[in-house]
């Protein structure tokens, strides 16, 4: 595999991961599980800054990252745009005698046509930020990454 290719996916990846950390782990603070868009806004604020300061992240780089976030916060709104609740959701299939296959199917199909949808965005705006960062910056990341982090530790933290 080509290096830039490797390390595009690995910065992509490891992105994902810290970005979809931060939703998965904060929702403990929540009532429900749900983040309001102004908790949301808040994740966003603290996460930006707290890579700016772990990465040392340039203006432009911030701009990029900003548009990653941006891009995923689009995504999370297209997955919960029905409103319903995953854990209601799932109880629903499981109500009648036999288990729901077909509701389950289109619950499956509409959160990966979602997914799908918003794909190109999230995967561009990833690679952009991942390439505009210097190889001291992107090795700093892979670092992170391979210590575990971004499962409620390091930059999606206080």
């Amino acid at each position: 595999m080509k290096t830039w290719l490797k390390r595009s996916l690995i910065g992509l990846f490891g992105t994902a991961v810290l970005f979809g950390s931060l939703a998965a782990c904060s929702h403990r603070h929540h009532a429900g599980g749900r983040l309001s868009d102004a908790d949301v806004a808040q994740l966003r604020e603290r996460f930006i800054g707290k890579a700016t300061r772990e990465l040392s992240l340039d203006s432009a780089q911030v701009q990029r990252l900003g548009l990653l976030a941006d891009a995923l916060a689009a995504q999370r709104s297209a997955l919960i745009a029905d409103g319903a609740n995953p854990r209601s959701e799932m109880q629903a299939l499981m109500t009648g005698a036999q288990f729901d296959r077909s509701r389950a199917q289109a619950l499956i199909e509409s959160k990966t046509g979602a997914v799908k949808d918003k794909a190109p965005a999230v995967v561009g705006a990833m690679a952009d930020f991942f390439d505009s960062l210097q190889p001291a910056q992107q090795q700093k990341l892979r670092d992170f990454m391979a210590k575990g982090h971004g499962h409620g530790h390091g930059f999606g933290r206080g």
